[in-house]
């Protein structure tokens, strides 16, 4: 999960002096980690079968707390021949222009010159890691002799069991391949682990040390068996390993604590129930310290211990009653009538506007299905804002403009704050920045919107509608009113 800033401009002064500053800290202390600049930027990234860059900025508190992480990984990549780079975007502003980077650090892993981003973690384990897995072949074959140490090269290995001439040994190439950045793949011949001659073995570093996928297997079934097993039982979340959780597809229950003891005070009994639902859901700590606000997602309190379960695939959320005294019993129950559906999803929603009657209509969680999905017969736009958002402010005015430009007609301009109404479980994205435009056709399924990316004019949103609306309508032109001559009496001074 990358955090960007935007990029700065910085005086020549200044870039003398931090340029200065950087030689002085590479002669005091030796680097593993290469200097790159515009002179040998092109030839270093081609002459290497891969290499790992960083783009950074020395005022980035970002960069600076990577450093330290970063000159560990290269030592220990230094040992498997896996160069791993920097380059001073202050200094080499116009490479790093070519290289379109927009917010620091920015990592690039280059493949022989050809550039893909970094999906992994930034501590030094998690980017040895994902250079390791990226420096091996998708699949390599294992041996008798070589399984043992294979198994335990990462901290997820998946070794197929597969007879040569079999045809699953390319589905778990392809498979393989999808899922490198994330998990080490073999094959091999046979194994005491798979009695029938055939299967996946998954070996892992937690939690029972391995599952067997004995039989027959298609991709999805390896794909299920790979992310209901790749997860411990029951670990901490955070940064690091929150996208695989989100990947898994299962539904996630999180347990906030503010303090080692409210921790302690449930990880026995916890554990066992997060056991029991093994591959059906997720469980997982969360340290309310360092990540409380994400209660709010799940429609919880900044109170603690708390607990709550998300469906990460339809974003619905299911808070526990923070109202009375937390115990396993009550978390095992949500969790139990979560997967037997039994439980409706909690809505956060702001209360409906008595009146509704302006040009541009105010939509909310309790009103979204009403006004957009189940107005057939009308046409839809809709902002997503948020109230605190620069752009939607500037947007403001325009869209109440364009609202009144469509006033009597059967297409609607709406609006809903996006931080204060959660979405329905049928609305088929999510909303990752602000404002968000959509737009619904008259007579649309439940899931089709258009995004709207066009430039944010009022002409620009009318040419829009006049192309993609079901219903038409002809926006009258602004009548043009006269100026009156200003005249000095006319003129308001401020009183001083």
């Amino acid at each position: 999960m990358r955090i960007s800033s935007a990029i700065a401009l910085v005086g020549i002064a200044a870039t003398t002096l931090l340029a200065g500053v950087r030689a002085e800290t590479a002669e005091a202390a030796k680097s593993d980690v290469i200097d790159l600049n515009n002179k040998n930027f092109a030839a270093s990234v081609g002459e290497e079968k891969l290499m790992l860059v960083e783009f950074f900025a020395p005022w980035c508190g970002h960069c600076k707390a990577l450093a330290p992480e970063y000159e560990i990984a290269a030592t220990q990549l230094k040992e498997h021949n896996i160069p791993i780079a920097k380059v001073d975007c202050t200094v080499e502003t116009d490479l790093c222009q070519e290289q379109g980077i927009q917010g620091y650090p920015t990592l690039k892993v280059f493949r022989e010159g050809t550039p893909s981003d970094y999906q992994g973690a930034r501590k030094a384990d998690a980017i040895v890691s994902y250079l390791k897995k990226q420096n091996m072949p998708p699949v390599s074959d294992v041996t008798a002799e070589t399984l043992e140490a294979f198994s335990k090269s990462d901290n997820v290995v998946i070794v197929g069991v597969l007879p040569k001439d079999d045809e699953r040994r390319e589905e778990l190439e392809r498979i393989a391949k999808l899922y490198r950045d994330d998990f080490v793949f073999g094959v091999i011949e046979s194994s005491e682990e798979v009695p029938s001659g055939s299967g996946v073995v998954l070996y892992k570093k937690f939690d029972e040390g391995k599952n067997v996928l004995d039989g027959a297997f298609d991709a999805e079934s390896l794909v299920e068996f790979i992310k209901a097993n790749s997860v411990p039982t029951m670990d901490e979340i955070g940064p690091n390993n929150y996208a695989r959780y989100m990947d898994s597809g299962l539904p996630l229950a999180y347990l906030f604590f503010a303090t080692p003891e409210q921790r302690a005070q449930f990880s026995t009994e916890i554990e066992a129930v997060a056991k029991s639902y093994k591959g059906k859901m997720n469980f997982a700590y969360i340290d309310a310290s360092k990540f409380g606000a994400h209660a709010a997602n799940i429609n919880l309190k900044e109170s603690w211990p708390a607990f709550g379960i998300q469906n990460v695939v339809t974003g619905a959320k299911f808070p526990l009653d923070q109202d009375s005294e937390l115990t396993v019993e009550k978390m095992q129950k949500l969790a139990e009538d979560v997967l037997a559906g039994t439980v409706e999803p909690s809505v956060k929603s702001e209360v409906a506007p008595e009146s509704n009657d302006g040009p541009v209509k105010v939509v909310v969680a309790t009103t979204y299905a009403e006004i957009v999905e189940n107005n057939k017969d009308k046409d839809v736009l809709i902002e997503f804002y948020a109230p605190w958002c620069g752009h939607c402010k500037n947007l403001a005015p325009i869209y109440e403009e364009l609202g009144k430009a469509y006033e009597g007609s059967n297409i609607v301009i709406a609006k809903l704050d996006a931080t204060a109404n959660d979405l329905p479980s049928t609305v088929p994205f999510g909303i990752q920045g602000f404002p968000t435009i959509k737009f619904r056709k008259a007579g649309a399924a439940v899931d089709e919107y258009v995004d709207y990316n066009g430039n944010r004019s009022k002409e620009d949103f009318i040419e829009f509608l006049n192309e993609n609306a079901v219903n038409k309508f002809e926006v009258k032109a602004p009548e043009v009113v006269e100026e009156k001559p200003v005249v000095a009496d006319d003129i308001e001074h401020d009183e001083l």
